[in-house]
């Protein structure tokens, strides 16, 4: 399952953190395993997913900044807070939300009439996604990329090129972070990068070359939705 949740969502330029703890949850791991992993995942993946998209021509540096300015110090500075499991699997569940609603394409494909973003829009986006991303061990591209579909900053293709750079500098960010804290990676972890980068390399090949996975990516809803019910009554 691993395989297809890295090409899944490297194929729309995310890193697949909340795949990767969705699926975690599942199998009942730690919070203080699932964060670091999952983060540790998201380097690889959303790097991969990064590469594809920027050759295709399809990143805005002028976008990414505005967000990335204020996301790193804050994903930094939520890595080194801990949480009450509880509440983590909470947060988490809701969170997730933004991951399914994503897959489904409830958000849409495309925007007419693209507005430009101004800095201090950018800076309090980006700064309150970095926490969060921090906290809760993800890149925070689940929420970007509707964030910047929704208010007409971008298009698909462009909204997933920048958000895959802006997971990945968050991810690193918030694992920095982490590590400061005193977390420690498992050796498994370094394991499951192997079979992430597999899916994550075909993800963000074809999905830059428009692939059409509507049926994967209901597929992966629905697992994201049995992990949502089981964090919100766990």
């Amino acid at each position: 399952m691993l395989p297809i949740v890295s090409f899944l969502y490297a194929s729309v330029g995310h890193g697949g953190a909340s795949g990767y703890l969705a699926l975690m949850a599942l199998f009942s791991f730690a919070p203080e395993t699932m964060k670091p992993t999952a983060l540790l995942l998201n380097l690889f993946v959303a790097g991969i997913s990064f590469y594809y998209y920027f050759k295709a021509g399809h990143f805005n540096k002028k976008l990414f900044l505005a967000f990335a300015i204020t996301s790193i110090p804050c994903a930094f500075l939520g890595g080194t807070i801990e949480i009450d499991a509880s509440i983590y699997k909470k947060i988490l569940a809701i969170l997730l939300i933004f991951a399914i609603l994503k897959m489904l394409n409830v958000f849409g494909n495309k925007k007419e009439n693209i507005k430009p973003l101004k800095l201090w829009q950018g800076l309090i986006v980006g700064g309150i996604i970095g926490f969060f991303s921090g906290l809760i061990g993800i890149g925070g591209g689940i929420i970007l990329t509707p964030v910047i579909l929704l208010l007409h900053w971008g298009k698909m293709k462009e909204a997933a090129a920048v958000s895959a750079l802006f997971i990945w500098v968050n991810s690193a960010s918030g694992l920095i972070g982490q590590i400061s804290s005193g977390v420690t990676i498992k050796s498994e972890s370094f394991i499951l990068i192997i079979v992430a980068l597999i899916g994550g390399t075909l993800g963000g090949y074809f999905g830059s070359k428009k692939l059409n996975n509507k049926k994967l990516r209901h597929i992966l809803a629905f697992v994201l939705v049995i992990a949502c019910f089981k964090l919100i009554l766990t």
